[in-house]
């Protein structure tokens, strides 16, 4: 097959044409090959997607001048009123006749002040190659050769504009010659073509309109003769070249009806085939191990590569299947319309009859099923099918009444695979369609072949079944309800269409995305061709739930639908939204929806949230002021020194620091590097802070427990407890999580990710060891002063004795639990109510 019908044949077995193989395995790739008899060129894929979409030779049925020998009398006049040019273009399809070397005047265009005015002429030179010249204002171009006189079609374009004379010649899509200059002579300015001149095809004009000579006479044929009152640019001359009409600026369309013929010229209609593209696609080829290019439309051997995973789940697909949706389609059908091997069945050729014969019956059975859940191997081969209809090419001249009947199967089938009681199905599927999403591809495709359905006196098509439906002015649109498509994307088996999407929650629990509205797709048109331009549209809501922020985001699909797609909020923005719709602008065409992403309610107003604000700041103020006074303290007074006060000392720095920084760090939220520093800074001096309320409770499980261990080895292993694993933890942290390292609205940890269970994890882990050595504390002290109440009291009372115990419990509790952190105990308890959050803040100030 050509590379475009290779391309389509893999993409309709959920596969991709062979991607080019690497260095070291070229050579026992290409012996593979050789051992299945594959010699030759073999198509690879395109991996930097220049190759967009297919571009097809297009049939249509045109008037062609046919001139058959070299004479003084045949021409055709063109009927149209010319306005003066600064800028032309002409392009035209023709023949050439190879019998005579003679030059021959293919246009030429005549004012009453200068007969040669515009003109091309030609001659086939000693080598075999036409070659051109262009007029201007009488002034002459080289002959330059263009193409080879070798009796085929050939497509040509020349353009020329005012300033500096610029002119080039293009052939067969390929510009051929090109300079400046023409015209311009003297110190005057070149002048603009002028108006109101005769345009006679086929003659050189030595009078106006006429006094024409046999040996400057054009011989052969030529059609589509079209011409611009401007510079067409390389991309407009292909489409030309492939039979596309570019309508802005045209001066002259090719139509039968704005000539005047004289009567010797033969006027036939006859089936044009316009060129294809001129586009070179790579190709391996088998034997030299090599890589090279050949024309796009040459039909080379291909290979078909499938994934691995999404190979097993086709086999898998197919050998469970019981078969019965494909003999029950073939059986009504009277034909095979659906294999029953994805992978061995052969190219089909389908036409608008043999894909509106197909899709009737296929509709047909999928409403009348008993039991309305798709195996999967019967979603893949609908899916299969729908790919081969959405390909097909519309030929001038079929019958396009079965247009409409066809778009509207086409429509009801996509519904039906797209009900809610496929989702499993779906997700049994997820490695060869990646999601629903597809579908919305090929419903695109689809709605491409309902354009020769417009016309003067029909403006508008419109197509529906239930929650699907598609309509086409000079824009396409296609809408897919929500209860068709949104639960399909929101399953498990498509949880990866949603990825990268959680936008900034301003620290709310993120739990997850849904699509909250119909998914639409529009495209405008041009000459049949997509253009992208701005859309504003305004989406109804479809989900009446509680949430904090709704974004709008739409998706951009890839290359191959089978991929499934992603959700990106590129180019688009919230213009309003209201509780049940949102308004939308995207500066681009493209598949849209709105989706809402779920966010825990808030549970606290702004006026607490601004009073836990201040009262954190006072509560920080008064704790930074206290320590400080209690490190000069430590200093001034002359504490002996030893191993506690050493240990209280870095503890009292280390908060006192991390207190600081917390007090301004909402400063530093405008600067990003500032941000950063003061939230690694943060991050280093709480987890310090921390390290040494865990060295506290090992100085004090010391004095609890016997300890083979020096003072002096027991500092050392202080000292690298609270300062040592504090920066180890930071360390790795910045190393392995940088970009996600600090929060988007505020200067500490990214709560968002895994990364704040750098500091979490540790705290934790220091609380329930604080928490054990506590407890062991308690019963030692309670212990010793039962045993004490004993000796110095042994005849008090029950009641004296139980008031003893409660105070030697309380005793070290109420003096511990501040030195040990375990007031952090209560930040876990926050969220459940606003007084855990006044008694955390009071606790922690006072700590």
């Amino acid at each position: 097959l050509d590379w475009w019908h290779a391309d389509r044949y893999c993409e309709q077995r959920f596969a991709q044409l062979l991607f080019e193989p690497q260095d070291n395995e070229q050579a026992s790739f290409s012996k593979l090959l050789q051992s299945h008899h594959i010699r030759g060129s073999v198509w690879l894929n395109e991996r930097d997607g220049v190759l967009h979409k297919p571009k097809r030779r297009r049939d249509h049925i045109v008037p062609v001048l046919v001139f058959r020998d070299k004479t003084d009398t045949k021409y055709v006049k063109v009927l149209s009123d010319f306005p003066a040019l600064p800028a032309v273009t002409a392009c035209a399809h023709l023949q050439w006749d190879t019998r005579t070397q003679e030059i021959a005047t293919i246009f030429s265009y005549a004012v009453p002040t200068f007969f040669n005015e515009f003109q091309l002429r030609g001659f086939v030179d000693e080598e075999g190659f036409v070659r051109f010249a262009l007029i201007v204002h009488g002034h002459h171009s080289p002959y330059l050769p263009v193409f080879r006189a070798d009796g085929q079609w050939h497509h040509f374009c020349v353009t020329w504009q005012q300033e500096n004379g610029t002119w080039s010649i293009y052939a067969d899509g390929k510009r051929r010659a090109s300079a400046s200059g023409l015209c311009a002579v003297g110190l005057s300015a070149p002048q603009a073509i002028y108006s109101q001149g005769t345009f006679i095809i086929g003659q050189d004009q030595d009078s106006l309109g006429g006094t024409f000579t046999e040996k400057e006479s054009f011989s052969g044929n030529i059609t589509d003769l079209h011409i611009w009152q401007k510079v067409l640019g390389a991309e407009q001359i292909e489409k030309v070249r492939s039979c596309w009409v570019v309508e802005q600026d045209l001066v002259f369309g090719w139509s039968s009806n704005a000539l005047e013929v004289e009567s010797t010229v033969q006027e036939v209609t006859a089936q044009f085939l316009c060129p294809g593209p001129v586009e070179e696609c790579r190709v391996f080829e088998v034997g030299s191990s090599g890589f090279s290019y050949a024309s796009c439309l040459q039909s080379l051997p291909f290979i078909c590569r499938y994934r691995k995973d999404a190979y097993w789940q086709l086999k898998k697909a197919q050998l469970e299947s019981s078969h019965s949706l494909i003999s029950r389609v073939n059986m009504l059908a009277e034909r095979t319309v659906i294999p029953e091997n994805v992978f061995t069945s052969d190219a089909q050729d389908m036409n608008l009859s043999v894909a509106l014969g197909a899709l009737d019956v296929l509709a047909t059975v999928l409403r009348k099923r008993e039991t309305p859940v798709l195996e999967s191997s019967d979603l893949l081969v609908v899916l299969q099918l729908l790919k081969q209809v959405s390909d097909v090419e519309v030929q001038e001249g079929e019958e396009l009444d079965m247009l409409e009947p066809l778009g509207q199967y086409y429509v009801e089938v996509t519904e039906l695979i797209l009900g809610e009681q496929n989702i499993e199905t779906w997700s049994s599927v997820s490695q060869v369609i990646k999601g629903p999403m597809a579908v919305v591809e090929l419903c695109n495709r689809m709605v491409s072949h309902l354009a020769p359905l417009l016309a003067a006196g029909r403006t508008k098509v419109t197509i529906q079944h239930r929650n699907v439906g598609l309509r086409r002015v000079m824009v396409k649109n296609m809408w897919f309800g929500y209860g068709s498509l949104q639960r399909c994307l929101s399953s498990a088996g498509s949880s990866a269409v949603f990825q990268d999407v959680a936008a900034s929650d301003g620290g709310q629990k993120y739990l997850s995305t849904t699509v909250g509205t119909a998914v639409i797709s529009s495209t405008l048109l041009s000459d049949y061709q997509e253009i992208s331009t701005s859309v504003r549209y305004r989406l109804q809501h479809r989900v009446q739930w509680m949430v904090i922020s709704m974004f709008f985001l739409c998706f951009l699909v890839h290359v191959s639908p089978d991929a499934g797609g992603m959700w990106s909020t590129a180019g688009c923005s919230v213009v309003t939204s209201l509780p049940d719709s949102t308004a939308c602008f995207c500066n681009h065409t493209t598949n849209f929806a709105v989706l809402l992403q779920v966010y825990e309610m808030q549970q606290r107003t702004t006026k607490e949230e601004l009073t836990l604000q201040t009262l954190t700041f006072i509560g920080c103020g008064v704790s930074f002021c206290a320590l400080i006074v209690t490190f000069i303290l430590f200093l001034a007074v002359g504490v002996p020194k030893s191993e506690r006060t050493t240990v209280h000392k870095n503890l009292i720095f280390a908060l006192a620091a991390a207190e600081a920084l917390l007090m301004f760090s909402e400063l530093a939220k405008t600067n990003q590097v500032v941000c950063f520093t003061v939230t690694a800074f943060l991050h280093l001096f709480f987890m310090a802070a921390f390290s040494w309320m865990l060295v506290e409770g090992l100085l004090l499980w010391s004095k609890v427990v016997a300890v083979n261990m020096s003072e002096d080895r027991r500092m050392k292993f202080y000292y690298v407890t609270g300062w040592g694993l504090p920066v180890v933890i930071v360390g790795v942290t910045l190393a392995t999580s940088f970009n996600k390292y600090v929060a988007d609205n505020h200067c500490w940890l990214n709560v968002q990710t895994n990364v704040i269970w750098a500091f979490v994890g540790p705290v934790l882990f220091i609380l329930a060891v604080n928490t054990f050595v506590l407890f062991r504390v308690v019963m030692v002290t309670v212990s010793s002063a039962r045993r004490r109440s004993k000796m110095l009291t042994p005849n008090s009372s029950l009641e004296n004795q139980i008031g003893i115990q409660i105070w030697a419990t309380a005793k070290p509790i109420l003096v511990l639990l501040p030195v040990l952190g375990l007031t952090w105990v209560c930040g876990v308890l926050v969220h459940l109510s606003i007084i855990w959050a006044y008694v955390f803040i009071v606790l922690n100030s006072l700590q």
